[in-house]
């Protein structure tokens, strides 16, 4: 039985063994050689892999922020631009309410230049019409007067006196008739 209990050690995988022994050395060799070889350069890839990947983040983060600013920056803008535009507005309506009463008051102006130059003309052309009605009808008036009285008014200053007898008339009897 001695014989049967050591054969059936040596098939029994789980009593250690030298093939065990070997195994669990190369095991922990090959662990070392990885720690001591593999593992630095893993953790070295993978922390910088960390940083990068942090140092994204930070940044992403950063371009939010500056994202929201530039936006309130942008906002406040508008706002300032349209503030300024409705300004402009006002001041090009009140700028041309002003020309548009300048260019009244101008054309008002105008007019009245225009009309009163136009009653002078008008004065000018009676004075003339009068001066020249004057000079008809005391024509007239002599060759009338000079056939009614058969009296020679050839003299100058003698038919000058006539004349402005008979204007003087004319004036009392048209104030007259028209008073």
């Amino acid at each position: 039985m001695a014989q049967h209990e050591t054969l059936v050690a040596a098939n029994n995988f789980l009593v250690p063994n030298a093939t065990f022994i070997a195994e669990l050395v190369a095991f922990l060799i090959v662990l070392g050689v990885l720690w001591k070889y593999v593992v630095p350069p893993v953790q070295k890839a993978m922390h910088e892999r960390q940083e990068v990947i942090r140092k994204q983040l930070d940044d992403a983060e950063e371009a939010r922020v500056r994202k929201a600013e530039a936006e309130t920056e942008y906002q406040r803008t508008m706002a300032e631009a349209r503030q300024q535009a409705a300004v402009i507005r006002d001041n090009a309506r009140a700028e041309a309410q002003r020309i548009g009463d300048e260019m009244r008051a101008q054309a008002t102006e105008e007019a009245q230049r225009i009309v009163a130059r136009g009653q002078e003309q008008l004065d000018a052309q009676r004075r003339t019409i009068v001066r020249e009605l004057r000079a008809d009808t005391g024509k007239l008036a002599v060759d009338l007067a000079s056939r009614i009285i058969g009296e020679s008014l050839a003299n100058e200053q003698r038919s000058k006196a006539t004349v402005e007898r008979f204007m003087a008339d004319l004036e009392t009897s048209g104030s007259g008739v028209s008073g």
